[in-house]
Parts: C-alpha cells; structure tokens; sequence
C-alpha cells in the first residue's frame, strides 16, 4: 500500500510539513523515503521491519549497498535513496567532529564509531585522531584480526599519531560478538597504549567499545 492510500491525517508528509518532522516515528519517517511497499507488506509494515532488521536508526545507519541488497522488496532505485541519505547522516557527523570538540558530544562519537566499526564480522581496532582542540583530524582502523580477537601494537598507534600531529586519541574497538562490556584485556590495553602515547604527550580522552546495541564508554565507566 503506498502513502497515497492512507487517510490525508495520517500521511507522514501531510503530518511533517503541519507539524514538523519531530512529530513522525522512526518508521513513518523512513517510509517517506520508501513511499511505496511490497506484496502483503504495506509501506509503513516495510519501514518498521527495515528499523527491526537493523536494530534501529543506529543500525540502518551502520548498513552498507549489501546489506540493503538483502532485504526483499527493496529494489535498486530505494537501495540508492536509502544509501544516499544514510552517506549524507555519516558525512554530516564527520563535519560535525571536525567542527567541534569531539568530546562536547559523546553520544554523537558512540554513533559515529558504530557506524564505521558496528555491523563488522570481524574484530578490528581503530583510532580517533583529535587535535590539541579535540577536534577529529582523522579515523583510522589500524588493525584487523579474528571473530574473537585482533593484536594491537602500541608502537604504531603512536607513529599514525604522530604523523597525524595529534594531541589527543579516542580509542575504538568492536565485539562482533554482539556484547558491548569490556574485558580485562581491553583494560590492559588501554592502560598500554595510554602509558605509551603519553610518552609523546598524546592523552588517551576515551576508548570505546562498540556491540551490537551499545557503545560503552571508558571514560563514562571511569576506567580511565
């Protein structure tokens, strides 16, 4: 059923441009973009089970062309839109941490590593270059490893950081196996690479932990 066949008060357009678009849910908002569903699945029905595949805005987010292509009913032409406004969000928080101290907005550096680190099969370790302002300069992933684990060398944390000039690192790794709570390994390294970066006075603000749902924040836990 497109949009077109709901009553005019219930057509998520009429009901943005009367009342803004902080009145739409998740799954109206969405359904803008698909307009239109699928056989047996309303247009409103497809956008609520796209956010439940995807675990949400955050998930949806973290999504690439791929995963799109999976979804039944979504052919090419909503594929593109979907990934065109997805690129647009990803690309509006980098201009963000660029503009701005990164760590004046922590939920907005959870979102943005869980969109780079989030819906990966496989662990990896990346690095949040900030500037002496904590500005973002630059993400990187650094090392790639297994399902279940990956070898960081503190060493070339702090070349990248300082052919970087930066003056300060958010440290940022995923669970692919879903479970966002840091291990005793995590804290040791953490406390390595602090000790390491800070021999060249780069401070260590954050290292974050990317799951499934969640992003958990050392600094948050006091872990730090």
């Amino acid at each position: 059923m497109p949009l077109t066949h709901l009553p005019p008060d219930a057509r998520p357009r009429e009901k943005l441009l009367a009342r803004g678009p902080q009145a739409l849910a998740d799954a109206e908002l969405l359904a803008l973009l698909l307009r239109t569903g699928i056989q047996g699945h309303p247009v409103l029905q497809l956008a609520q089970s796209l956010l439940d595949r995807f675990g949400g805005w955050a998930g949806l987010l973290a999504a690439d062309v791929q995963d799109l292509a999976q979804v039944k009913g979504l052919g090419p032409a909503k594929r593109a839109e979907i990934a065109a406004v997805l690129e647009i969000a990803r690309r509006s928080l980098d201009q963000r941490l660029a503009e701005k101290p990164a760590m004046a907005d922590v939920q907005s550096v959870k979102t943005y590593v869980r969109l780079h680190l989030g819906r990966l099969g496989h662990e990896v370790f990346a690095v949040l270059f900030l500037d002496a302002q904590l500005k973002l300069i630059a993400l990187e992933t650094l090392f790639q490893g297994s399902l279940t684990s990956t070898t960081v060398h503190p060493r070339e944390v702090v070349k990248r950081a300082l052919a970087l000039g930066a003056g300060a690192v958010v440290l940022a790794h995923n669970h692919p196996s879903g479970h966002a709570e840091p291990s005793h390994a995590d804290e040791m390294l953490t406390r390595h690479l602090s000790q390491a970066l800070a021999l060249v006075d780069v401070k260590v603000v954050d290292h974050l932990v990317v799951g499934a749902h969640e992003v958990v924040s050392f600094a948050e836990r006091g872990l730090l």
